[in-house]
């Protein structure tokens, strides 16, 4: 049997007790009311859990596209779980269970996704459940929070079958704030983001933003971002579905679409023909100039690049997809590799220890193309970047860049409905700050 039921709210299990209190006897006072005449229901609210730094959760009506059907299928017959002792094999459990030897030999036959019980590992679960005469009839085993393997008789009773069971998962929405101050990698932690939210923020707007030179104090953000629960359990976070950044005061906001890409609130790409900066760094020595005291040359001399200090070794990557015209080394560049980005723009990565790709190769954006070095006439380990546009010298942080292609046709209507959700959780969370300062 199934049961369908519709979802108007996000459970309320976070709120403080008075508060789930008073929802019961609201239950009980809705519960009366449904039996009385009512219009038609047109539009639903989504209770959203949102995370504020202090790490309190505070309930947030946020408008949704649309309200979600869920299924519940009946499951007959009840499981038992078996943990997964040292020196356990499938066969010790099954025979602690109370199952033959062949309804061992049956389930590892049960196909390809049986052999996954081969492995299994001490702590783990198995739930097993019996039928009626007291014979194996069912195998549940969690191979991730989010997938089970489901190994069951079939109904006609020829053999069994084994198949992925995929559990629900519940997405609810938080968000978090920050200021920088005396750098954005402490300023996500502050906020409360984890190492992959951090890096994955910056790669969101890393076409537009200079994450090694161009941070400044005072600079801001704010993202809307997923997070996972399985039958009211956290088990991980999910994407960041929002995102504005507000850089020396412009300000840039990012939406993700269904396709798992991110766009302007306006349809265009995130996604452009250059990244801003070639390498995820540590620390930058020295800006983009016209003139620099060159620490070797003892002269003044034209800079025309960045250079950007990082641990020896680390991947440097091509900032746009191109023909590598040059890989070479010289006493004044070191290893070096020069690629060419159709006719009118070139990128030159110097002083590497070591170079990933040879003259003529392909090269794809954010491959990489050597490991960071001091080869050349340098004091120090770094990479110095330089980027031209029809052969002159440009600042490759400030440079005006090839705009986005926009979001397909077919999908406009669709994304700037879910952009005017996102852009309306993003000033719901910024009104909620404010409320608390």
């Amino acid at each position: 049997m199934r049961l369908k039921f519709t979802v108007v709210l996000k459970t309320f299990k976070n709120l403080p007790k008075p508060h789930r209190t008073g929802l019961v006897i609201a239950s009980f006072l809705l519960g009366g009311l449904i039996l009385l005449p009512s219009e038609p229901v047109e539009a639903s609210r989504h209770q959203e859990s949102l995370i504020l730094d202090a790490g309190v959760r505070y309930p947030v009506a946020l408008s949704v596209l649309e309200t979600p059907e869920i299924y519940v299928e009946e499951d007959e017959g009840s499981w038992e779980t078996f943990k997964v002792g040292r020196g356990d094999t499938l066969a010790k459990i099954f025979k602690r269970a109370g199952f033959s030897a062949r309804d061992t030999y049956d389930v590892t036959q049960a196909g390809e996704l049986a052999k996954t019980l081969v492995t299994l590992i001490p702590g783990d679960e198995l739930q097993l459940r019996a039928g009626e005469d007291g014979s194996f009839d069912g195998l549940r085993y969690a191979i991730s929070y989010k997938e089970a393997l489901l190994i069951k008789r079939n109904a006609d009773d020829d053999g069994l079958t084994a198949q992925l069971e995929a559990k629900e998962i519940e997405t609810r929405y938080s968000f978090a704030q920050g200021e920088i101050d005396s750098s954005f990698w402490n300023a996500g932690v502050d906020a409360g983001l984890t190492d992959n939210q951090i890096m994955h923020l910056a790669g969101i707007f890393g076409w537009d933003i200079d994450f090694a030179m161009g941070i400044r104090q005072g600079d801001l953000f704010n993202i809307v971002y997923e997070e996972n629960y399985i039958d009211g359990e956290f088990v991980g976070y999910g994407d960041i579905v929002a995102a504005e950044f507000v850089n020396q005061g412009e300000r840039f906001v990012a939406i993700q679409h269904d396709d798992g890409n991110y766009y302007t609130p306006e349809g265009r790409s995130m996604r452009k023909s250059f990244l801003r900066a070639p390498i995820n760094f540590k620390y930058v020595s020295s800006n983009f100039t016209k003139a620099r005291f060159h620490p070797v040359q003892k002269r003044w001399k034209s800079h025309n690049g960045t250079d950007y200090v990082a641990a020896v070794g680390t991947p440097i990557m091509a900032a746009g997809d191109g023909k590598v015209i040059e890989a070479s080394y010289n006493r004044f560049n070191g290893n070096y590799v020069f690629i060419q980005h159709g006719e009118k723009y070139v990128t030159k990565y110097l002083h590497l220890k070591k170079r990933g790709v040879m003259r003529g190769d392909t090269v794809k954006q954010g491959q990489t193309v050597g490991y960071l070095g001091s080869t050349g006439m340098v004091t120090g380990a770094h990479l110095h970047y330089e980027f031209l546009v029809d052969g002159v010298h440009r600042n490759p942080r400030t440079v005006e860049l090839p705009k986005a292609r926009p979001i397909d046709s077919s999908e406009k209507d669709a994304f700037m409905k879910i952009a005017e959700v996102r852009l309306g959780q993003l000033d719901n969370t910024k009104r909620l700050m404010l409320a608390m300062k």
